[in-house]
């Protein structure tokens, strides 16, 4: 699998029907260990360990309907009090991050109206809080720790 820019983290893996599946702590289940997977994982870590989210606030792959249509967002990070907190969109190492990524997760967070959004490869990481007044995304050079 790739190296990741984040820090090195354990993993749980089975082989299953001889493919490799990687542990999910927040589905509680093995997963076909995919590059986005792999993204998706580590992203969880570096969540739950260097930023201090809990991982009961943290849910991943959940289904949600933007106009009409049926999404799957990647991971969301809640407050304590149920308010969305982050949105991340992972991406495949090989899968360049463009504008078009940030249009897609900006038109969910249209739905889900979060304070913060992450778009990651595994390879660059970008940080963004939402400025509701004018309905823009404004650069962070690192995303703030859970409070």
């Amino acid at each position: 699998m790739y190296q990741l820019n984040f820090p090195n983290y354990e993993f749980r893996f089975k082989n299953r029907e001889n493919k490799t599946a990687i542990f999910s702590v927040l589905r509680k289940k093995f997963l076909i260990l995919t590059p986005e997977e792999w993204v998706r994982q580590h992203c969880v870590h570096f969540l739950s360990k260097e930023k201090a989210y809990p991982l009961s606030l943290l849910s991943e792959e959940r289904k949600i309907v933007i106009n009409g249509i049926t999404k799957r967002y990647d991971i969301v990070a809640f407050e304590a009090s149920g308010e969305m907190n982050l949105i991340v969109e992972c991406k495949s190492p090989s899968v360049k991050i463009t504008q078009t990524t940030f249009d897609q997760i900006a038109r969910y967070n249209m739905q889900l109206d979060a304070k913060y959004l992450m778009i990651t490869n595994g390879l660059n990481h970008y940080f963004c809080s939402m400025n509701q007044v004018e309905k823009k995304y404004d650069f962070l050079s690192e995303l703030p720790n859970f409070k």
